[in-house]
């Protein structure tokens, strides 16, 4: 599984506001610890906040948190807001287009491949920032 590079620095911000658990994370802790360009962290710390999976305090003082509890959050939870699921039943030749296979119910790479995705997904689904953290 490859991840972009903004749904790694959402995991390590994720990762970073479950370990400072009530206490706030500023973007530039993130940035000095994981060395990830502060533009770039900024951009996915919104989107995380407008997911509802942080939540943002401006000013002095502020920073970021959890929404919610670190043990109610998953990796997929993260993950979701910045990798798009592949479809179930696409076509694996037809690289990022709506075409489908002339065959779909009998294509065996796209059921091994179903088959991967829900692996996936039913793993990172069951991994929480708590149990990452700890």
């Amino acid at each position: 599984m490859q991840l972009s590079k903004s749904t790694r620095y959402a995991l390590y911000a994720a990762m970073e506001m479950a370990g400072a658990g009530d206490r706030q994370v500023t973007a530039a802790q993130v940035v000095k610890r994981y060395h990830i360009p502060a533009g770039a962290l900024a951009k996915v710390l919104q989107q995380l906040v407008r997911a509802g999976i942080a939540a943002g305090t401006r000013g002095i003082g502020g920073g970021y948190r959890l929404a919610r509890p670190a043990s109610q959050t998953t990796m997929l939870d993260v993950i979701k807001v910045f990798e798009p699921p592949r479809a179930q039943g696409q076509c694996l030749l037809a690289e990022r287009t709506e075409k489908s296979c002339e065959d779909l119910p009998a294509c065996r790479l796209r059921r091994i491949f179903d088959e991967v995705d829900e692996v996936s997904r039913c793993t990172l689904q069951s991994v929480s920032l708590e149990t990452l953290v700890r």
